[in-house]
Parts: structure tokens; C-alpha cells; sequence
């Protein structure tokens, strides 16, 4: 029976106890693996070990999650991976397609050079160039690189700044830039989408796209995700945006992945509006929940399916 690692931080996680019980269902041994538990030898050889578990022994490995924390644990347990598929294990994803997911900035220039439309960008290190991109969009999202769940974003709109933890005490914009400045020694700054009230989360497998959902946001908010108040509805994509989904999994090198459409729209002449799909985000280690409880797709299937059909 193969050994597969599942690397996970919260064994009661959704879609951590989809890929176990998935794994178990194709005939794998899963093995919960915390990396954060991680320890390695050197020597004339190298030893890699959680708990008891000889990671080397390992026939495969699937990534929930590796776990927050400082820049060198965080670093060291993304080498913990290379260095496994380095030594011929199969990691999915790869260490190289989370990270690419992860950092925004990286992420939209390869959906860009990809040839995928994404929102406008600009990233800059200055309050100054900062005020004159905000200015230049008149409603622009001011995002963390490595954000996630929809935490710590900022909107800036006709001066008025707004938090997507919907606090409601008014910054004079160029107050809230400097802090965030100081805070994370450069701005990711995209223009805000006008939409429907909603973005698509789009689940790819393999290349093909398993399903969708909308994200709608909560009242009074104008964040999508589910993990800040959003609910989620079945969605059916077009074949357009089953092709950007492949595409941007693919631009970013993975095996699964998240894939954020939003709906925007834009004015024509006569007052017409066109309907445009832009890509705002890949995560490379998405949940499962929300496309299970809206259409009964359980994607881990997919994935450990995937898993068996390589090894």
C-alpha cells in the first residue's frame, strides 16, 4: 500500500479530512504530516522526519497548508519540499506553484505574461507614487502580497478609505498609505472591478475544471469570501471562463488550484455595457468547503484520483 503524506496544519480542517479520507478511498496509507513538527539531519545523508515518520519513505505528498510564521520556519518547510521532490517524491502542488500562487505580485505578472486578463496593476514604494496610482483609478484595492482569506485589504475610493474588516472610523488616505508602507515596504495596488456584487471561485483538477461557485458578499461589505461573512451559490461557468480557470492553473504551475474570476463590466458607446472576465487571484491550496456544500463536488477526489493516475 503507497504511503501518501498529507500535509496539514488543523487535522479537523474540511478540506484536510477530504484528502485523508480520499486518499484512504483510492487504497493509499494517508499519513498527517505538520511540517511545522518537521526536523532534518545532515550529514553524509539527510534525514527528514515528522514525529516518527521518515518523509524520505514516502511515495507521494499532497499540501493543505504548511502554516504561517516567520520568514525562515516558513522558508525552511517550503525546503523540506523542494528538497523531497528533489529526491524524487511527487509533491502536488509543488512547493513552486503555492508560492507562486501565494504572492500576489509574482502571480498577476504570470497571468499576465500568460496572456490573461487581469485587473490593472501597479506596484509601487512610495507614498507619493501611491497617492498618484490611488488618484489615477479613483477606486482602486490595495491587497497583501501574501494576504489571504480576505484579510487586511484596503479600498480607496474618491478619498474615502475603506477596510475590509468594515471598520468605520474615517483615515485621511495618505495616513492609511504611510502605515501601510511602514508596515509592508511596498504597495500592491489594483484597480476595484466594478461587478454584480459577486466573483466566481472556479476549482480546477488536473487541468479541467471540476466545478464552480459564486461568492457573494455580505451586507454592507464588498468582500467575496466566505472566511469574511460571504456565502456561496452554485455557479455554472461558461466555456470562456472554464479556459481562463485552466489557463491561470496552468500559468501558475498547478496541479489544483482556486481560480477568482470577477464579472466586471464596461461602459460603451450609447451607454451599452459589455460584460469582461478578469482573473484576481489563484490559490494554490484552497478549500473544498464551499463547492461541497453548494453542488456535492468534493474536489479532494479529484486530487487524490490525479495522485494515483502519476504514481
Amino acid at each position: 500500500m503507497k504511503k501518501i503524506g498529507i500535509v496539514v496544519t488543523d487535522p479537523e480542517d474540511w478540506t484536510a479530512r477530504a484528502l485523508i479520507e480520499a486518499a484512504r478511498e483510492e487504497g493509499f496509507f494517508p499519513l498527517i504530516l505538520d511540517l511545522r513538527s518537521a526536523e532534518v539531519s545532515i550529514n553524509s545523508q539527510t534525514d527528514f522526519k515528522v514525529g516518527e515518520t521518515r518523509l524520505s519513505d514516502l511515495d507521494a505528498v499532497v499540501v493543505r497548508d504548511v502554516g504561517a510564521g516567520t520568514l525562515e520556519g516558513v522558508s525552511f518547510r517550503f525546503d523540506i519540499l523542494r528538497e523531497l521532490e528533489a529526491e524524487g517524491i511527487p509533491v502536488i502542488n509543488s512547493p513552486e506553484a503555492i508560492q507562486n500562487a501565494a504572492n500576489k505580485y509574482h502571480a498577476s505578472w504570470l497571468l499576465a505574461k500568460a496572456g490573461l486578463p487581469v485587473p490593472e496593476t501597479e506596484a509601487v514604494q512610495s507614498v507619493d507614487l501611491a497617492l498618484k496610482v490611488v488618484s489615477g483609478f479613483g477606486d482602486a484595492v490595495i491587497k497583501p502580497v501574501f494576504g489571504y482569506k480576505g484579510k487586511d485589504i484596503v479600498r480607496v475610493r474618491d478619498g474615502e478609505v475603506l477596510f475590509s474588516d468594515r471598520k468605520s472610523q474615517p483615515v485621511p488616505v495618505e495616513e492609511a498609505l504611510e502605515a501601510l508602507l511602514a508596515e509592508r515596504g511596498m504597495l500592491y495596488i489594483q484597480e476595484f472591478i466594478e461587478n454584480p456584487g459577486r466573483d466566481i471561485r472556479a476549482f480546477v483538477v488536473g487541468g479541467k475544471t471540476v466545478g464552480a461557485i459564486y461568492r457573494r458578499a455580505p451586507a454592507g461589505s464588498w468582500v467575496n469570501n466566505l472566511s469574511q461573512g460571504g456565502s456561496a451559490d452554485r455557479c455554472v461557468l461558461t466555456e470562456e471562463q472554464k479556459n481562463l480557470a485552466e489557463k491561470a492553473a496552468e500559468a501558475i504551475g498547478a496541479v489544483f488550484a482556486g481560480v477568482d474570476i470577477i464579472e466586471g463590466t464596461e461602459e460603451e458607446s450609447g451607454n451599452r455595457s459589455r460584460n469582461t472576465q478578469k482573473i484576481l487571484e489563484v490559490n494554490g491550496t484552497p478549500s473544498g468547503k464551499g463547492i461541497f456544500d453548494s453542488w456535492g463536488i468534493n474536489p479532494a477526489v479529484d486530487i487524490l484520483g490525479y495522485m494515483k493516475n502519476i504514481l
